[in-house]
């Protein structure tokens, strides 16, 4: 029964990673007439909506849910997490979703260097040479000399890091925190924190945008409900290789409906920061 379980979570992260990236495909056509920022509210707002729903339901309902010991920790992760998704979903207007998948897969390497000082885990020699490879594969992704290397290069990268510290918060709050707690925060002040940095830019929408607008917000509603699913009933360190596959399937969105080109040092690149990523999963894996 666990390997039956096992695989269908497998299959489910595999399609929540192809929702998500019909989600990136989504934001990148809206960001392009619109405000990131009035992007990112309204999408807030619908996934805000299923969160109080969906917890309310929780045993105990949201009086319970909401109770946390590290509110303040909560509260910062949740606003880092609107910031974050502004940030990439910008660097997929600039850079294209390829070039900027390519550059932001490589921050379960920072969530590794960054594992040590923020929860105090042991790094060993191992994980530190395969993150400073995933880190030359970043560079060969931005190569410096020509090709993708340009000012914008830096929105993905911090896209990265800012979501690597989302995570590494996320970790160090389920110490103490459930992780619906920890979900309902995500919803509740995400949307808080979207509309207050988001509604100074509101503009009109055309309807066929709106329809696209409900779109992209119900997809992300059913890719973060397949994302749960997808934990409860798989262990997390056999799922988190098929996140990668998010890279190849934006990517397939990116040529066909874009136009956009995989230049081979974005597929170089791109390969070395996913075998440093899974070398330093498989390492921590083996150590816990």
């Amino acid at each position: 029964m666990a390997q039956q379980n096992q695989a269908l979570g497998i299959w489910l992260m595999i399609a929540t990673m192809f929702i998500f990236a019909v989600q990136d495909g989504m934001s990148r056509h809206l960001a392009e007439t619109y405000n990131v920022m009035m992007v990112v509210m309204i999408r807030f707002w619908f996934f805000g909506a299923f969160v109080i729903a969906f917890c309310s339901r929780q045993p105990g309902g949201l009086r319970k849910v909401a109770q946390s010991k590290r509110p303040w920790l909560q509260l910062f992760r949740s606003v880092l997490l609107v910031l974050e998704i502004c940030v990439t979903v910008l660097s997929f207007v600039y850079l294209g979703l390829v070039e900027s998948h390519a550059i932001f897969i490589c921050y379960p390497l920072i969530i590794a260097a960054l594992s040590g000082p923020v929860l105090g885990e042991h790094v060993g020699w191992r994980r530190w040479v395969a993150i400073g490879v995933g880190f030359f594969g970043v560079l060969i992704v931005l190569q410096p000399s020509g090709g993708v290397f340009s000012p914008y290069a830096i929105i993905p990268l911090v896209g990265a890091l800012m979501f690597a510290l989302y995570g590494l918060l996320t970790r160090y709050v389920a110490r103490d925190d459930s992780a619906m707690t920890s979900f309902f925060y995500t919803g509740t002040i995400g949307a808080l924190t979207a509309t207050v940095t988001g509604f100074a830019f509101w503009e009109p929408m055309s309807t066929p945008d709106w329809g696209w607008m409900v779109a992209l917000s119900l997809f992300g509603i059913l890719g973060h409900f397949m994302l749960i699913k997808c934990y409860e009933i798989a262990e997390a360190s056999a799922l988190q290789p098929f996140a990668y596959l998010q890279l190849a399937f934006a990517s397939a969105f990116g040529v066909v409906l874009f136009s956009e080109i995989v230049r081979p040092n974005v597929v170089l690149g791109a390969t070395i920061i996913i075998g440093a990523g899974l070398f330093t999963l498989w390492r921590e894996r083996r150590q816990g």
